[in-house]
């Protein structure tokens, strides 16, 4: 993976690259707590074929991280990643774009708002925000799983969370989770990307800035109380491939439900022994299941 750096609205970005540019491309949108390293394992199956492209998002890593959160709207996250494309391939539409976590949202707003861009989405234990926020409003499973959303956006999280070496940033990302692939140099990278109160507060206002409503468990949030998703403006288009490890504890199958609703081509592939981090779990699973559903 080679570093290179983008100017993007007069902000620096940074972005790990790999593979020849000549090849068909993909970008690669990380989420939380992660950064551009968060492609490092699956880069290493794909980079001999495809020009693999891992932006830290706003908010991470080297990347501007601005402490205010109205710079942290799905609109300008969206841009973002628009500019990363117009970037490497501004005269045509790259092979696919590739989110996970939060980076699943960036990549719904850029099939939403750029669906020229590329020709495949591809997600991985990502998220719709329709069937999202009607699993999120339902009181039931999903509701409670996501009780630490709120728990993100009360001021001074960022604080807990760097405190202690960052004990309580570990405790959310490994919570009923397997993190056997968590060796100490992937730590090591992780806590230095992370940095301290100052840093972190770029990315847990991802989470303050978004519109999601989470309901108290056992109680539904009604119609009213939630945000305006017009179907049709949030329509994927393109051919869509839903990669999806069976064992994840944050994110459950009541979020993907009627997300055949909203794609015009959806296909949906569960990965067993796999939870929210079958990225480094099981890499040659994903990138095996990626170049299958890529066009030849």
């Amino acid at each position: 993976m080679r570093s290179e750096t983008l100017k993007i609205a007069g902000h620096e970005f940074h972005v790990a690259v790999a593979g020849d540019p000549s090849n068909p491309a993909i970008l690669m949108l990380h989420g939380f707590p992660e950064y551009s390293g968060a492609y490092a394992d699956l880069i290493s199956y794909l980079e001999a074929d495809y020009f693999c492209i891992a932006p830290d998002q706003r908010g991470y890593g080297q990347s501007w991280r601005p402490k205010e959160v109205e710079h942290y709207s799905a609109a300008k996250l969206v841009a973002d990643a628009a500019a990363v494309l117009d970037h490497y391939s501004p005269n045509s539409p790259i092979a696919a774009v590739l989110g996970h976590d939060w980076g699943a949202a960036v990549s719904y707003g850029l099939a939403f708002r750029h669906p020229d861009r590329f020709q495949t989405l591809i997600i991985a234990n990502g998220v719709h925000p329709i069937p999202f926020q009607r699993a999120l409003a339902a009181g039931g499973a999903q509701s409670e799983a996501s009780q630490y959303i709120d728990w993100l956006r009360a001021p001074g999280s960022e604080v807990k969370l760097a405190e202690n070496n960052h004990t309580r940033m570990l405790d959310i990302f490994s919570k009923h989770m397997d993190m056997s692939w968590m060796t100490e140099k992937k730590l090591a990278a992780y806590r230095a990307a992370w940095g301290g109160a100052d840093q972190i507060r770029g990315m847990v206002n991802w989470y303050r800035a978004s519109f999601l409503r989470v309901a108290i468990p056992g109680e539904t949030l009604p119609e009213s109380e939630l945000p305006k998703l017009p179907a049709a403006a949030l329509h994927v288009p393109m051919p869509h491939l839903l990669l999806w490890g069976q064992n994840d504890t944050a994110l459950l199958p009541e979020c993907y439900a009627a997300l055949e609703d909203h794609c015009a081509n959806l296909t949906i592939r569960t990965l067993a022994d796999a939870d929210h981090w079958l990225l480094h779990q099981k890499p040659a699973e994903v990138a095996h299941q990626i170049r299958r559903f890529l066009p030849p």
